[in-house]
């Protein structure tokens, strides 16, 4: 006789002991979730998942850059009498329209803008702001693609790895247009083909640590995409008088990252347990632990949730809770997308070197990230995302007060105090947008389960991305009339501050696996032993 985990047994024939052994074996399995186990034994944030966030976050660089570029491929260009001087009266750029052909030059060349190169001014210049918005129209249609197609086939992973392929493909074609019509097809491909770097970096990155990290992580992502807003004037000045250049370095980046840094970055062990996947999923899980310094129990088995499979678009819409908070959710995504790009493409119609006031709004979003990661770890993400919605608003109508223009719309003196005030109230507004925007994406998956997170985040990204396709043309409308363009971003901004108030609060929540899950769960929330006495005093 001799006993074994309490148990004893009686040593009549091998097989009887055998399988009392492996029943016991099964008694003592411990079944976690993969919450659980990353709380409890890979660590909630550790060296493995710093290395592992770090290297997912590279690609918001390639992302930033793709969307930013044609502030300088695009931007107005300056004009010149041909012999120097200035004869032909040389005013505002649009006044050429006006001179005999081969009277004036482009101070750069034709090369160093595409309205250079293609003659975008006068009777053609609206044609200018279409490259921008088929931009965001191709992202838009994007999110759709790799929201789908992360959560249901390629996981999170490769999606990156095929959105980082497919931007450097386009982004080398596009330097090759010749003409705006091919080139606005281009823009609408890369829109297209970046839109899954944003989407799928943020959710992989999330899905890899504890609860009380999701909210820092979330926004060091954004902080990458800042860098990668920063190096643009970088790039630019020295390929000022060939814009094709600038097109063929940023190709090159996500090429280069695909192949030296995407191959050491883990798959979601979340996703993958959500696939059945779960022998890969504790592989992963074991990674982390042991780059963490800790072990996994030899016992450890995870709880493996049910989701019917290829039911994504339709769980998510016919559940009501979920479709209630996602069209809220991309309601004030639409107006946040608006305002937060529209501050960036409309640094043009500032009275201020170009170069300048794209490095000083880049600078601006690292404070955001900051403040926002900090903000993120003690303040409710609701009231945080309301607050800085509005101080976004509160700025954009500053800007029109802080105004010193003439009727006609040009400044009446350059760099005047005036304008420093605008200046530094478009600096402020746009700092708290990007704040709103960086937030609202990790609010965004905090408030979904796994099996539909990437799509939810897809969805937000593609209200992002319909109000981004619509600031252009705000931009080319407050080249006649800066006070009215402010005004409406000031509106939007606030509506959208309105709207996050509408929401649950998702701090120190837990992420949950499947829709049915997380009704359940936030049920039991809601009529907790506190809501219960409340109920029964009624």
């Amino acid at each position: 006789m001799e006993e074994q985990q309490g148990l004893v047994f009686h040593d009549v024939e091998g097989e009887t002991k055998l399988s009392a052994i492996k029943c016991c074996n099964q008694i003592t399995k411990l079944e976690l979730t993969v919450d659980e186990v990353i709380e409890e034994y890979v660590g909630s944030f550790g060296f493995s998942q710093l290395l592992h966030v770090f290297f997912v976050s590279l690609a918001w660089i390639f992302d930033s850059q793709n969307t930013m570029v044609t502030i300088f491929s695009d931007a107005q260009p300056s004009w010149t009498c041909k012999g120097g001087g200035d004869w032909c009266n040389k005013g505002p750029a649009n006044s050429m329209c006006g001179l005999e052909p081969g009277t004036w030059e482009w101070t750069m060349g034709s090369s160093s803008s595409t309205i250079a190169e293609w003659g975008l001014v006068c009777e053609h210049k609206f044609r200018a702001g279409i490259p921008a918005s088929l931009f965001f129209l191709g992202s838009l249609l994007g999110c759709v693609f790799y929201g789908h197609v992360a959560d249901q086939y390629l996981g999170r992973k490769k999606a990156v790895l095929v959105s980082c392929l497919l931007s450097s493909l386009t982004s080398f074609l596009t330097s090759m247009s010749p003409n705006v019509w091919i080139y606005a097809l281009l823009r609408f491909s890369n829109g297209f083909a970046r839109s899954g770097i944003g989407i799928c970096c943020l959710v992989l990155s999330t899905e890899a640590v504890g609860r009380k990290w999701r909210g820092q992580v979330g926004q060091y992502g954004f902080f990458f995409f800042t860098l990668g807003f920063f190096s643009l004037p970088l790039i630019a000045y020295p390929a000022r008088a060939n814009w094709r250049s600038i097109y063929i370095v940023i190709s090159l980046l996500p090429l280069i990252y695909s192949i030296t840094v995407l191959p050491f970055v883990s798959e979601s062990p979340r996703w993958l347990i959500v696939k059945g996947r779960t022998k890969e999923a504790m592989e992963v899980l074991n990674k982390l632990a042991r780059l963490n310094g800790k072990k996994l129990p030899k016992n450890l088995v995870i709880s493996v949730p049910f989701v019917e499979p290829n039911t994504t678009t339709k769980s998510i819409w016919s559940t009501k809770w979920a479709a209630k908070r996602m069209i809220t959710l991309m309601l004030a995504g639409f107006g946040v997308g608006f305002v937060y790009y529209g501050f960036q493409l409309n640094v043009e119609n500032l009275d201020f070197n170009l170069y300048f006031t794209v490095a000083l709004n880049a600078l601006m979003e690292i404070p955001a990230v900051f403040v926002g990661s900090v903000l993120l770890s003690f303040i409710d993400r609701r009231l945080l995302l309301s607050s800085s919605a509005f101080l976004a608003g509160v700025s954009c109508i500053l800007c029109i007060f802080f105004s010193r223009k003439d009727n006609e719309g040009v400044s009446e003196h350059n760099g005047s105090k005036g304008s420093w005030l605008q200046l530094s109230a478009e600096a402020v507004g746009f700092m708290a947008a990007s704040t709103t925007f960086d937030v609202l994406y990790v609010y965004c998956v905090e408030l979904f389960p796994t099996n539909v997170r990437n799509f939810a985040v897809s969805l937000l990204r593609q209200a992002l991305m319909l109000g981004a396709s619509i600031a252009p043309l705000l931009v080319v409308l407050g080249r006649l009339s800066s006070s009215v363009s402010f005004l409406i971003f000031g509106i939007f901004a606030i509506f959208s501050g309105i709207l996050t108030l509408m929401l649950p609060e998702t701090r120190n929540s837990s992420l949950y696996e499947t829709l049915e899950q997380q009704e359940e769960e936030e049920e039991k929330l809601r009529v907790g032993p506190d809501n219960c006495l409340e109920l029964g005093k009624q």
